[in-house]
């Protein structure tokens, strides 16, 4: 029987069940399997229960991006709860006002958090309770209450807890530095994965990159496709984040199938000329998001990676990963014309209005995007959830998303 997926943790336990020994997750020499990730969810999720995590629960997850830190995020969705990525590189200044606006009920960290968890404590944020991710922790102002080591007692199966709509809440910067949360529930990221798993074909083998920080979300995308499909996340070092040549390394080394990340990445690994003619045999697919990547950068991808398939994905974190995509069809034959956004996703759409009215073929005005992925606004902040989302003019029924909010 096939297990009916509408919570994004249910990937994971429909492809445990199918291949338990399948590789999940590869970071360096760490590899967990998916049933070891399985089991690895549920008992850090009886944890948290035990913790007094409850249905609509935030969990703050302050922690470097490895195999625990995603079991991490899987555990607050089997706890009930809401996860809230956190980069621990963060100022504490930043990351006290994220913790006070989403009131998680409890952190999960690593030791690249010890010294933002004290700072937090500086800042005045009080009865943190902190689960470790690894050996306990001990800072100067706080200390850990339970540790991986305590969770081997605890049950592999999943805890018989209720799951609400709400998956994550990601804190964006935005135009004013004061961090937002963006809300996103199960169904955006189930419609964008589905649409995702069809029109790329991804597939159990697969070897898919994990480039960016958790707390950024395109990796969403890159944690859920790859659980959906039973195919293998291998987590991008960090390290590599100034080595173009080390990047190349990567991608060839682990036999990736399917890179995604930023434009500027492709952008610096093409300026220090580290990709090779067919230098990434086994690579199927390029795909980019969340900035423009130079059209002569494509074309010089293009040109040295010609069995490759290059696709643009275009949409903000309040559309949930993105809502177009743009199959790039043969080099760019003029590099001087940017490339296209595309069309929408199946279920998404995309409005441009002048003023209150559909702009006309070839017309300008800004653009709204709807459907299936948009958020449901910003956490606890109705005022700037009103000032971007709207009515959509054509059909007062549906809401539309600002996109240059």
């Amino acid at each position: 029987m096939t297990l009916q997926i509408d919570r994004l943790q249910d990937y994971l336990t429909r492809s445990a069940e199918r291949s338990p020994e399948a590789t999940a997750l590869v970071l360096g020499d760490e590899v967990m399997t998916y049933g070891e990730l399985e089991a690895a969810t549920n008992r850090l999720a009886h944890a948290l229960v035990e913790q007094g995590c409850k249905p609509g629960d935030r969990v703050g997850v302050l922690a470097a991006k490895t195999p625990w830190t995603i079991a991490a995020l899987i555990a607050a969705l089997r706890a009930g709860g809401a996860y809230v990525p956190v980069d621990s590189a963060s100022p504490p200044a930043r990351v006290a006002r994220i913790v006070r606006t989403a009131e998680p009920a409890l952190l999960l960290a690593d030791a690249t958090a010890t010294a933002l968890v004290d700072g937090l404590v500086e800042e005045g944020i009080g009865d943190l309770a902190v689960g470790a991710l690894a050996e306990p922790l001990a800072g100067q102002r706080f200390a850990s209450v339970f540790a991986r080591d305590d969770l081997a007692s605890l049950p592999t199966e999943t805890p018989a807890a209720a799951s609400p709509d709400l998956a994550h809440v990601l804190f964006t910067s935005g135009s004013t530095g004061v961090p937002k949360g963006v809300m996103i529930e199960h169904a955006n990221v189930v419609a964008f994965v589905e649409w995702a798993l069809r029109h790329f074909g991804t597939r159990a083998g697969d070897r898919i990159s994990g480039h960016p920080p958790l707390h950024f979300d395109l990796s969403t995308f890159d944690i859920y496709a790859t659980l959906a499909a039973g195919a293998e996340l291998h987590l991008v070092p960090a390290s590599l984040g100034l080595d173009p040549k080390g990047t190349a390394r990567f991608i060839r080394d682990r036999e990736l199938t399917q890179w995604f990340s930023v434009p500027s990445v492709l952008t610096y690994l093409a300026r220090f000329d580290a990709v090779a003619q067919d230098g990434f045999p086994s690579l199927e697919r390029l795909l980019w998001c969340g900035e423009v990547l130079p059209t002569p950068v494509l074309a010089h991808w293009m040109r040295r990676l010609p069995h490759v398939r290059f696709t643009n994905l275009y949409g903000p974190t309040e559309a949930t990963i993105a809502s177009s995509f743009y199959d790039v069809p043969r080099v760019p034959p003029d590099e001087s014309v940017p490339v296209p956004i595309g069309l929408p996703c199946d279920g998404e759409r995309l409005v441009v209005l002048d003023d209150d009215t559909p702009a006309p073929v070839g017309g300008v005005g800004e653009l709204h995007i709807g459907g299936v992925g948009l958020s449901p606004g910003y956490w606890r902040d109705e005022e700037k959830t009103a000032a971007a989302f709207r009515a959509d003019p054509r059909d007062p029924t549906q809401r539309i998303y600002r996109s240059e909010e």
